[in-house]
């Protein structure tokens, strides 16, 4: 993981070198877009998966759309955005390891987040920016006892945290760079029936590094 927190720092500090910002070029306004990347789930620190062996992580390709809105105050970019993803991870666990994943074969599902950001502009065009909010998202559950096969997801909610580099590439449109850490501390396990448990706590981790394309209204 310390890979990807650094790729996504590098990207980020790499546009403190650009000229002084011309305040009037601030972005602002609704925008939408769609994103695509990388995407790692695993356990917390409190628990220990023995996914294939001694691989702790899923990873997979994200993909999705996102909205938001802009409100450029003084020498800042203040704003609220809310997204939707799905993602290809997926694993096979060994459920005869009481260490195992937790979750038995799962494939993550969709992912809904909402919440704010704060941009400073460092460049002509580029804001450097970061945000946090609410995720809920869902790991879909195929389990399978050999005669019976039933599909079934567990939904969890958490926190998100992230940080990244917005560039103006035309009139109207923007490309961005950003790394996200999620973590998941509730759960309720949903049956296809209709059926829902109890909350309960559990502790999973999201690592996820996005590109995506825009456009402002």
């Amino acid at each position: 993981m310390r890979k990807l927190v650094f790729v996504a720092a590098l990207v980020a500090s790499s546009a403190l070198a650009a000229p002084a910002f011309a305040q009037d070029a601030a972005p602002g306004g609704f925008r939408v877009g769609v994103i695509g990347g990388l995407d790692i789930v695993r356990p917390g620190d409190s628990e220990d998966s023995r996914v294939r062996g001694d691989d702790q992580s899923i990873e997979g390709a994200l993909y999705g759309v996102e909205a938001g809105y802009d409100i450029p105050l003084g020498g800042v970019v203040v704003g609220v955005e809310g997204e939707l993803s799905g993602s290809t991870a997926k694993v096979t666990t060994d459920t005869s390891d009481p260490n195992f994943f937790g979750y038995g074969r799962v494939k993550a599902g969709r992912d809904i987040y909402v919440g704010a950001r704060v941009g400073v502009p460092v460049g002509t065009g580029t804001l450097l920016y970061a945000k946090g909010g609410y995720t809920n998202a869902r790991l879909n559950v195929t389990a399978d006892n050999g005669t019976t096969t039933t599909d079934e997801n567990f939904q969890l909610d958490g926190w998100r945290l992230g940080a990244g580099v917005e560039k103006s590439i035309g009139s109207n449109t923007y490309a961005k760079l950003e790394y996200r850490y999620s973590n998941y501390t509730n759960a309720d396990f949903q049956f296809a029936n209709g059926t829902v448990t109890d909350t309960f706590d559990v502790d999973t981790d999201r690592h996820q590094i996005v590109a995506g394309v825009g456009f402002r209204f």
